[in-house]
């Protein structure tokens, strides 16, 4: 029985062990059972959830299934703590487990016990090695147990794609899975659709992609036609700007204001008389130039490679590909630094984060920090995050901040410490904020003769990330690393043997056959080398590699290495290498690791406290994981960002106040605490920032779900003469009402008229003869006369190719409907830029943003109606003879 269990706060945990209990007696069953019993289990399990029985009724059996298979294909057996994390997550909850507990293992439950019912489940993670990762390695048990894997990565072709999504537990990125929503939702036929409807999903790192990556929504763009030389213009111009004098920066709101001044220079150098002139408008590409100015660093939040500007996320430190800033901002940028300007893009589908998860019929997820974002993903999400219990208790010590006066005092204490360390011999990890700083402190570093792994978003860098990671807890390991987020993998004190093994083995297998020989930075001593000499010849003469690419070697070594199929020859020579390799690494490493353990562990230095306390929390939660001892402490000055923009003013007083010089810190709890209240507001202010994106979104939200829902139908259709007749039918009683209300005779033959053009009914009526009949006689009228028209087009037409003018009505319909959502989110884009100023004439802009969206998306599905009825009441044929 666990301590936690008489906490109120665990009584729900306490709910949970009862079940654990449960599958654990059932489990003992199952052991008895021979693989292909064991295999079978998952028709029987099918067919109980065919008998009414939910899911919920099979979870005991089910998990104590999957507990099994994962016992003996990973030879790895869950805690019950785990278990309780996998029950969590089945529940649609956010599962908060600590770094080190096993999250990829204990999504395996939920995911065998909801691929049951045959309707999907998404497994969602933040990068595409980990979604690679975790089908490979993960996907075996299921696999084993009869269930098909799929994967999603980038620049996979729609019919792959589609046969991914088809199976019962698909991985994908986040971007990924939002982007073929989209696509799906502009495709012109219904096999294009790659997706099923969501069922389950289960979010890995949820807090980065519900939270962090929430503040930005995903967009599908095509090329526009403005012109890219008013970006050289503007760029040319900010930079004879002066701060304060021609414009103001908000940095905590990440803004550039024009002042009177800076207005009038604009102005008088672009020979204009208005800054803000709608049809030839400047102020937005001056505002644009000056953010890539002030606000958006090089080597910070963006790297130029290949005369491109690449995005590096702020929240992994990894670089995105193919994304781009909107609004013109990223033409901003190459401008700046003088790269090949893209052309501007015109929003063709976008949806955010938000409304695309709240589309699952049960989402739940999984993370170590999460509690401090609790509120939001119950208010958004509807998601309660239950906080899992470490299987052995965390014993890292996370020491009080110290804080110096100015930023090279703390990074000279930051190498000092560094060197403090690598003398001891102590692993060292350091969380470094962005690209610019790890070089510097690289740079610092080799002053001091130290020798580091430096893991950053440079590709140089990237190439050698599970390298790196992999001899990062070694003793006298030193790693720079820029954002830890969403890495995927452990540090594991003494090293990572399986890891270097691999990663060993491939070099020595590319460096053999293919002649490639890559920098080898592996630490492996003389009798690996012997080993290795031991089985030259062997690789060398090997045929199976010459049918396998360079790009394919990783996944074809793993599955000798891990497969529990019978292998031939030479596999079985890759696999008695890797486990003779294997052996002396592991050896040398656990001997290492109790050295490790007695110097204290890893040690962790944040270099800059985070604009979130869960970034500085998965930087801490590298060290200490299951039960090791470890360190941290965070090196701060009052020139960091969070200090200078959050209230550094009261520290630096009292430094002033109290006479300490530039090199002594100050080390106090009630300072950590107070740094914890100002990242709490900043947490509340990108909080609002959030809330206030779906807000607003959620309207357009309501009416994208009503255009896709038509789309489908239309997709899913054949005939869809009925559509086109109603669509017709509509616009004859929205023109008639116009015409009812009108009292001049002059304004009533204009709408007839405007009738008469639309359903083409030619030359042989007479318009004023309609103002004989009433408002009923017309009605029928006209829809007698819409329906022999159409009749009379569709004969024509199927008389010269049957099957034409069903084609031809999906087409317009499709087309129409494309156009003009594209055209009204053009719109939206516009307004909800502006509604903001309607706060000064004490309105809500909220309230009003509401409003005018009403009316836009009225225009817009008029505007789709009747042009669709125009241009099928004229649809024909044109036979090119030549």
């Amino acid at each position: 029985m666990f301590k936690f269990l008489i906490n109120k706060r665990y009584k729900k945990i306490e709910e949970y062990q009862i079940i654990v209990k449960q599958i654990k007696n059932i489990q003992k069953d199952i052991e008895k059972l021979s693989n292909n019993d064991l295999k079978e289990q998952t028709k029987k399990l099918r067919n109980k959830l065919l008998y009414k029985q939910n899911l919920n009724l099979l979870l005991p059996e089910a998990f104590a299934t999957a507990l099994e298979a994962t016992k003996r294909i990973l030879k790895l057996t869950l805690f019950d703590v785990q278990v309780i994390g996998g029950i969590v997550l089945h529940k649609g909850k956010i599962a908060e487990m600590k770094t080190g507990e096993g999250k990829t293992i204990v999504s395996i439950l939920p995911a065998y016990l909801n691929a049951l019912a045959k309707k999907g489940v998404h497994i969602v993670t933040v990068n595409d090695y980990l979604a690679k990762r975790d089908s490979e390695w993960v996907g075996k048990v299921h696999k084993f147990l009869g269930l098909t894997v799929g994967l999603i990565q980038e620049n996979m072709i729609y019919s792959i794609r589609k046969l991914n999504y088809s199976n019962d537990i698909t991985y994908v990125t986040n971007s990924e899975l939002g982007f073929d929503y989209l696509k799906d939702n502009m495709a012109i036929d219904h096999h294009e659709i790659v997706q099923r409807p969501f069922f389950y999903a289960i979010v890995d790192e949820v807090d980065s992609i519900l939270i962090d990556e929430a503040r930005t929504p995903l967009i599908i763009s095509g090329p526009s036609e403005t012109s890219t030389h008013k970006y050289k213009i503007a760029n040319e111009i900010a930079k004879q700007l002066k701060k304060h004098t021609d414009y103001e920066v908000d940095e905590k709101e990440r803004r550039i204001t024009l002042t009177d001044t800076g207005i009038i220079n604009c102005e008088s150098k672009l020979k204009t008389n208005n800054l803000y002139d709608l049809n030839n408008p400047w102020a937005q590409f001056i505002l644009n130039a000056l953010k890539s100015k002030n606000l958006f660093l090089k080597d910070q939040h963006y790297i130029v490679r290949d005369n491109l500007i690449i995005i590096v996320d702020e929240f992994t430190g990894r670089i995105m590909n193919g994304r781009r800033w909107s609004d013109g901002l990223h033409q901003a940028i190459e401008a700046k630094e003088n790269v090949t300007i893209q052309k501007e893009n015109q929003i063709l589908a976008s949806i955010t984060y938000q409304n695309l998860f709240l589309l699952y019929k049960k989402l739940s997820g999984m993370t170590g920090t999460a509690k401090t974002e609790e509120a939001e993903f119950d208010k958004i999400y509807n998601l309660e995050v239950i906080d899992i219990p470490t299987n052995k208790m965390c014993i890292r010590k996370d020491m009080p901040d110290l804080v110096y006066k100015n930023e090279y005092a703390k990074w000279e204490a930051i190498s000092r410490e560094c060197f403090d360390m690598n003398q001891l011999g102590r692993p060292t990890l350091v969380g470094t904020t962005n690209i610019e700083k790890s070089e510097l402190l690289a740079n610092m570093l080799t002053a001091y003769k130290l020798n580091y792994n430096l893991l950053n978003a440079k590709p140089e860098n990237i190439i050698r990330e599970a390298e790196i990671i992999a001899q990062a807890g070694k003793k006298y390991a030193l790693t720079i690393a820029t954002n830890m987020a969403g890495r995927g993998t452990d540090i594991i004190l003494g090293g990572n043997a399986s890891a270097i093994t691999k990663l060993l083995l491939n070099k020595k297998i590319k460096s053999m056959l293919y002649n490639i020989n890559e920098t080898d930075n592996l630490s492996y001593r003389n009798n690996i080398s012997i080993i290795i000499n031991n089985y030259n010849d062997h690789i060398k003469k090997m045929q199976i590699f010459k049918e396998v690419s360079i790009e394919e070697l990783d996944n074809y070594i793993d599955k000798i290495i891990y497969t529990n199929k019978q292998l031939n020859n030479d596999e079985n020579i890759i696999k008695k290498l890797f486990i003779n390799i294997f052996k002396e690494y592991d050896n040398e490493f656990q001997k290492e690791r109790e050295e490790v353990i007695q110097l204290g562990g890893l040690h962790v230095i944040g270099t800059e406290r985070h604009e979130s306390r869960r970034i500085d929390n998965q930087l801490r939660g590298r060290g200490g994981r299951q039960g090791d001892p470890g360190s941290s402490r965070f090196f701060l000055s009052l020139e960091d960002n969070l200090l200078r923009i959050f209230g550094g003013e009261k520290i630096a007083n009292l430094m002033q106040n109290l006479q300490i010089d530039e090199n002594t810190p100050i080390e106090s709890t009630i300072l950590s605490k107070s740094l914890d209240n100002a990242q709490k507001k900043v947490e509340a202010y990108f909080y609002d920032t959030r809330k206030q994106l779906f807000d607003y979104d959620e309207v357009i939200n309501n009416q994208r779900q009503a255009i896709y829902s038509e789309r489908k139908r239309i997709l899913e259709a054949y005939f869809m003469r009925d559509c086109i007749i109603e669509y017709a039918e509509n616009t004859i009683d929205e023109l008639l009402i116009f015409y009812s209300m009108q009292k001049s005779k002059k304004h009533q033959y204009k709408i007839m008229c405007q009738i008469h053009k639309l359903l083409n009914l030619g030359q042989s009526f007479d318009t004023k003869e309609y103002s004989l009949l009433n408002l009923e006689e017309l009605k029928n009228f006209l829809y007698e006369q819409l329906h022999v028209t159409y009749d009379l087009r569709e004969a024509y037409l199927e008389q010269l190719k049957p099957g034409l003018i069903r084609k031809l009505e999906k087409y317009y319909l499709l087309q129409q409907i494309d156009k003009g959502w594209q055209e009204h989110l053009e719109k939206m884009t516009i307004l909800r830029e502006s509604i903001g100023w309607r706060s000064y004439g004490q309105q809500d802009p909220l309230i009003e943003y509401k409003n005018e969206a009403f009316s836009l998306f009225i225009s817009m599905t008029t505007y789709i109606r009747q042009t669709v009825v125009y241009l099928s009441m004229r649809a024909r044929l044109i036979i090119n003879t030549k």
